[in-house]
């Protein structure tokens, strides 16, 4: 996925691009594969559109999760990190505690289960699947400081 077809998906859904939603999605997109705060998506867009303040920064989270562009989890510490959602097939994440390196697992333990929530009378909207712990890099690095 490029950048431009994110941009395009956003255009789409009725939004315009402005600076600042672009100097968002332009980081989302440079850090594809990690889960990124809102301080962290922050800076990082005051670097190219210097104007942007932190509530503006929280809206266009909002949104962009609203319209179901990016993905919202509690790494850990009660801090939401945010990613873009790149592609559209139903997928989990593997998270690092440390880094925020995501990876995509296309395994979803919700089959297994699925016929016995129907069994219970309800309906699911909606569920989240991740896995915590850290990547090969990190892990180096914590053996490192031993």
């Amino acid at each position: 996925m490029h950048l431009k077809s994110v941009e395009q998906r956003l255009k789409q859904k009725g939004y315009k691009l402005t600076n600042q939603r672009k100097a968002i999605l332009q980081v989302l997109f440079q850090y594809k594969n990690h889960f990124l705060s809102a301080e962290e998506i922050y800076l990082q867009v005051k670097k190219r559109c210097q104007q942007t303040n932190f509530s503006t920064i929280y809206r266009n989270l909002e949104m962009l999760e609203k319209i179901e562009m990016i993905h919202k989890t509690n790494v850990y510490n009660g801090v939401f990190r945010y990613e873009l959602i790149c592609h559209d097939a139903h997928h989990h994440h593997i998270i690092c505690k440390s880094c925020g390196k995501t990876t995509p697992i296309d395994f979803c333990p919700l089959k297994d289960l699925y016929p016995q929530l129907q069994d219970q009378n309800f309906t699911l909207t909606d569920h989240k699947f991740e896995l915590y712990g850290y990547c090969e890099k990190c892990q180096a690095s914590f053996s490192d400081k031993k």
